[in-house]
């Protein structure tokens, strides 16, 4: 049975990376679940915003199924841009429709982890002083809600980046939300800090950039597949992401890329078909 993962928290979960500024990442052996269905991953991942893009999920997941190649791996987006902790909160639309989405999930996969990235949205005005309580409860209820107390779920922390400049000036208080975070997983069995030492921004100061993101996704999986925190830079980093990235390209990832292009009004019906059977064709 097909494995996934959930994918929960506020924007930089969700993904606000711009597309162009990296390489691309599908796999055949990776799915998303869409309208009920699980389909072939292609970023964004995540609907939540038009402004979606590159978030950390895909490296993850094409790191994953690297690691074990004879396995699929489902992913089910969830993350909500701008969310608040309280959000989140067991009878709140946020955690109810990821439940909901997790347990659909389960029917035809084997949930195996959740990914977390949260409190950009709590770093003011003292919102750390109750963070703790609340997040201990939101690891609480996704476990039981979704009938598995041993579900591992991965924690990022926030980046050093915030509370300086554009969106992110207000977010002063990330230290302090990162404390709590911590505190909060080294009480938990099940639970894996991620550092987010030496990613960048967006020019809006609070989101993190796609070249980040790729790092970031690298991080969640250490400490997923090892089950314990990563708390400083990864020294391999560049070299796993350009393994993902020189992996050779399936035929249906072929097809599906070529598909959006044509789709989108990048490439002539001629040279889709061209380049899809790499045959010449009359135009």
């Amino acid at each position: 049975m097909m494995k996934s993962i959930l994918l929960v928290g506020q924007s930089n979960m969700a993904g606000r990376g711009f597309i162009q500024d990296v390489p691309g990442l599908r796999h055949e052996r990776v799915k998303m679940l869409r309208n009920g269905r699980w389909q072939m991953m292609a970023e964004p991942i995540h609907f939540d915003r038009e402004v979606a893009g590159v978030g950390p999920a895909a490296s993850f997941a094409a790191a994953w199924v690297q690691a074990h190649p004879d396995e699929e791996l489902g992913l089910i987006p969830c993350a909500e841009g701008g969310s608040t902790i309280d959000e989140w909160a067991s009878d709140e639309l946020l955690m109810r429709h990821a439940i909901t989405e997790a347990k659909f999930a389960q029917e035809s996969s084997e949930l195996i982890g959740v990914l977390w990235h949260q409190g950009e949205s709590d770093s003011l005005n003292g919102g750390y002083q109750t963070y703790a309580a609340k997040l201990t409860a939101v690891f609480n209820h996704l476990r039981a809600a979704l009938g598995q107390p041993d579900l591992p779920i991965i924690a990022g922390q926030l980046p050093a980046f915030l509370g300086k400049v554009g969106f992110g000036a207000s977010a002063t208080e990330f230290n302090e939300i990162n404390r709590e975070m911590a505190q909060v997983v080294a009480q938990d069995p099940h639970s894996y800090l991620v550092n987010a030492a030496e990613l960048t921004a967006n020019p809006d100061g609070i989101h993190i950039d796609a070249a980040s993101q790729r790092r970031f996704g690298i991080r969640y999986f250490q400490a997923f597949e090892q089950h314990q925190d990563v708390p400083d830079v990864l020294a391999d980093e560049a070299v796993q992401l350009d393994q993902l990235y020189q992996r050779p390209e399936s035929q249906q990832e072929k097809m599906y890329r070529l598909s959006r292009d044509f789709a989108f009004g990048q490439m002539s019906y001629a040279d889709f078909i061209a380049q899809l059977t790499g045959k010449e064709t009359g135009k």
